[in-house]
């Protein structure tokens, strides 16, 4: 075995991309991938790295030595709550590939509604065409919460399309070319946004707040007289049954979804069939895995080398 400690992967991906992006990663170090049967029952003590996406719960009672934990996506609240989640740090995985997929998610989902597409799919169905009234990007204010890294670059690509966009987070961030709110000032914010984007981390903060209080905050000065949300942040953050209620009222035009409270979305959820309503499947910003591998290389061998860790996340605010 080599002197440098292997790496646990741990990772509900898509195996055959696991598998195919494990070739060529982690050349000087084993790796013990745990879809692997052969790994089912190995001793996994001295282990100083583990990968991880909804990892098996018993991992951290099996691997008790890890040095560093890696997130296989830029969410991490399904590590945070793992049973037995050591005092160590906690990477997140931040990678262009992850970014870029997450804003054109973004801006593909703005532009949908904003050409009104799923009325135009139900035409097209009957072979019945009618006019619709045809409002462009610059009519419309996108308010995004959330502005780390994705929802910044999320925010600069919805600006060179043409929309006007916003930008609200706990502490308040400074954007080039973007108006930004902070903490308290939410309710202006809400106030503007035609569009709202969700891009928040799961927090005891953060959980539930895209209800129905907060949904007729939002502006009704659009375009379509009424706002559109759009969530690929995390599930736990909206409520369901307010999305539901918002849009048979009319609080609410149209939503697009890339999360749910739970996944996979139940088949007989309403979502499924609303025609006023997108739903992907929690792969808005897929990771690229030969891209998370090479970035626990990275943080590896900085970890090794004495140099600091990046991206590690605060476990109190969780994220």
């Amino acid at each position: 075995m080599s002197a440098k400690s292997p790496v646990i992967v741990d990772l509900k991906f898509i195996p055959e991309e696991v598998e195919a992006a494990l070739r060529g990663a982690f050349p000087d170090r084993e790796v013990i991938n745990r879809a692997d049967a052969v790994h089912h029952n190995r001793d996994l003590s001295g282990i100083d790295y583990a990968v991880v996406w909804k990892s098996a719960p018993d991992l951290f009672d099996r691997a008790p030595d890890l040095k560093v934990v890696f997130s296989g996506g830029a969410g991490v609240d399904h590590v945070l709550t793992l049973p037995g989640l050591p005092e160590v740090p906690l990477v997140r995985f931040v990678d262009q590939t992850l970014t870029t997929r997450m804003s054109e998610w973004v801006v593909m989902q703005c532009l949908m509604h904003l050409r009104q597409h799923r009325t135009y799919e139900a035409q097209a169905a009957k072979r019945e065409w009618r006019d619709l009234t045809q409002p462009e990007a610059a009519d419309i204010t996108v308010g995004i919460m959330g502005m780390g890294v994705l929802g910044q670059d999320a925010a600069r690509k919805l600006s060179a399309m043409g929309f006007k966009v916003i930008g609200w987070s706990r502490s308040k961030r400074d954007v080039a070319g973007i108006e930004t709110f902070g903490g308290n000032e939410l309710d202006s914010f809400l106030a503007r946004s035609d569009f709202l984007v969700g891009l928040l981390p799961l927090t005891p903060d953060t959980r539930g707040i895209f209800n129905l209080r907060l949904f007729a905050r939002l502006s009704r000065n659009g375009p379509f007289g009424a706002p559109v949300f759009i969530n690929a942040g995390r599930g736990g953050s909206q409520v369901e049954a307010d999305i539901l209620k918002a849009l048979d009222s009319g609080v609410l035009a149209g939503a697009s979804l890339d999360v749910f409270e739970q996944e996979p979305l139940a088949q007989d959820s309403r979502f499924w069939t609303l025609p006023n309503v997108y739903v992907t499947p929690h792969v808005a910003a897929s990771s690229d895995v030969k891209a998370l591998f090479r970035h626990v290389e990275q943080q590896i061998a900085r970890f090794e080398g004495g140099q600091a860790l990046e991206h590690v996340v605060d476990k109190v605010a969780g994220y």
